[in-house]
């Protein structure tokens, strides 16, 4: 593991060269994907990381987001925007990403966890766009710490009453004094959070409308992962308080999806738009993880590897019109394919790609999630229906009201998109489609 962690460190010293970074982080994501296609079930042990299959998809997932969004973000590079503190500060950030998803102790998994916020708050912070981006860094991170607390607190006890933090030594809580639900609970919490589950997603739509598109790009592709990789490590714990308390997450995101679709058909903010969505979509996620079977399990990774390239995509794709208009707001930014007619596919591509329709990941996934949601209870299929309707209805709400229509006066002149452009966009959509026909990759967990 350190042959991927020690390159991230010595990158830090050559961020005044954009472009070798650039190529680095491409070249460090084909490297890593030469570690993954084989049987073994854990490798790259070391003293205190270790890789396996589900850790592996996603420190992949890390390498690839972060490539696209250094050249997603060369705005800041033409606009001499402080380039090398951008640099160091995503360089940070994939540090810890590595570093998460790759601990084989739980409590250098907490630090690096919460360590990987700091990053994304200076992102937000430093490179936003209006004011109001200093209330979105406070959200995220009041609500991110305030879960997270107790979680320490949680490590602690499990120290105490198993004697080791190795993720795979750790006996199961159910044996000590964690009968009691209260623990299990706080556990869980920070990762629910992290997620985000409705009731709890109040940060997610404010810092994805404050920050810059690396800090969206990121928040969407990965972060959003740490809190359902944490489920899964934590959950086989609490054996009986994990069966005892999953109706009552299952309940609430199967709801909550349903309000927060119905709350997407009545954005007028892209972002805001495609950040509701995101809510929408790690609701289900959750529901997979709670229902504790093979078919739940496996198709939460899939869905989150295919969120994550989809909605990274629409979030590039969302900065590439405000790059040129200026504005988010879908009232203004009408009619683009009249000016904007190649980046409409783009569009058409990546919509599809976020309603789950095939050939891409999000399909698969959902199957997967829906056939252990509704194998649990059969009650739920109303609410998986109405979620499936909505989701559609909003990508289309999405995608009709910016290409069609009267585009607005002021804009007299647009540059339709440029290579580079396309490629990230490519280099997103990409992946999404070709992944499925090597789905076992991600099904092995």
């Amino acid at each position: 593991m350190l042959k991927f962690i020690v390159p991230c460190i010595l990158l830090m010293v050559s961020v005044n060269s954009w472009w070798s970074i650039q190529c680095s982080l491409f070249i460090l994501t084909f490297l890593f994907g030469f570690y993954i296609f084989h049987e073994f079930n854990v490798y790259l042990l070391s003293w205190c990381f270790m890789v396996d299959s589900l850790s592996s998809i996603l420190i992949l997932l890390s390498f690839w987001i972060l490539a696209l969004v250094v050249s997603a973000s060369m705005k800041v590079l033409k606009d001499n925007n402080f380039p090398s503190s951008f640099l160091i500060t995503n360089l940070f950030l994939l540090l810890f990403l590595l570093l998460t998803f790759g601990a084989a102790d739980y409590l250098l998994f907490y630090i690096s966890f919460e360590a990987s916020l700091i990053p994304t708050l200076i992102l937000i912070l430093g490179w936003g766009y209006q004011p109001e981006r200093i209330q979105a860094g406070i959200y995220m991170l009041f609500y991110t710490l305030f879960a997270s607390l107790p979680l320490l607190l949680s490590l602690i006890v499990l120290y105490y009453s198993s004697g080791t933090l190795i993720l795979n030594l750790v006996d199961s809580v159910s044996n000590y004094f964690f009968l009691d639900g209260c623990w299990y609970i706080i556990t869980v919490f920070a990762f629910i959070v992290k997620l985000p589950m409705f009731l709890f997603h109040l940060w997610l739509p404010k810092a994805h409308v404050e920050a810059p598109v690396a800090g969206s790009m990121i928040l969407a592709g990965v972060l959003l992962k740490l809190g359902g990789y944490g489920l899964i490590r934590v959950l086989p714990l609490f054996g009986e308080a994990s069966k005892m308390f999953s109706w009552f997450w299952i309940s609430i995101s199967l709801v909550g999806s349903v309000i927060v679709s119905c709350m997407c058909l009545r954005q007028v903010d892209i972002k805001a738009l495609i950040a509701y969505s995101s809510v929408a979509h790690m609701a289900l996620v959750l529901c997979g993880l709670m229902t504790f079977g093979v078919w739940g399990i496996s198709g939460a990774i899939v869905v989150m590897i295919g969120h994550g390239l989809c909605s990274s995509g629409l979030f590039c794709l969302a900065n590439m019109v405000y790059e040129r208009i200026g504005s988010r707001s879908l009232l203004i930014s009408k009619g683009l394919i009249n000016f904007m007619p190649t980046m409409a596919l783009w569009w058409f591509l990546l919509s599809a790609g976020n309603m789950a329709a095939p050939p891409t990941l999000n399909l698969l996934g959902e199957i997967s999630l829906i056939i252990s949601i509704v194998s649990w209870s059969n009650v739920s299929m109303i609410f998986i229906a109405l979620l499936s309707f909505f989701s559609a209805a909003y990508t289309l709400y999405l995608f009709s009201l910016s290409q069609h229509g009267k585009y607005y006066n002021a804009i007299f002149s647009c540059c339709s998109g440029k290579v580079r452009e396309y490629l990230i966009l490519m280099l997103h959509w990409f992946p999404l489609n070709l992944m499925i026909m090597k789905s076992s990759v991600m099904f092995i967990f």
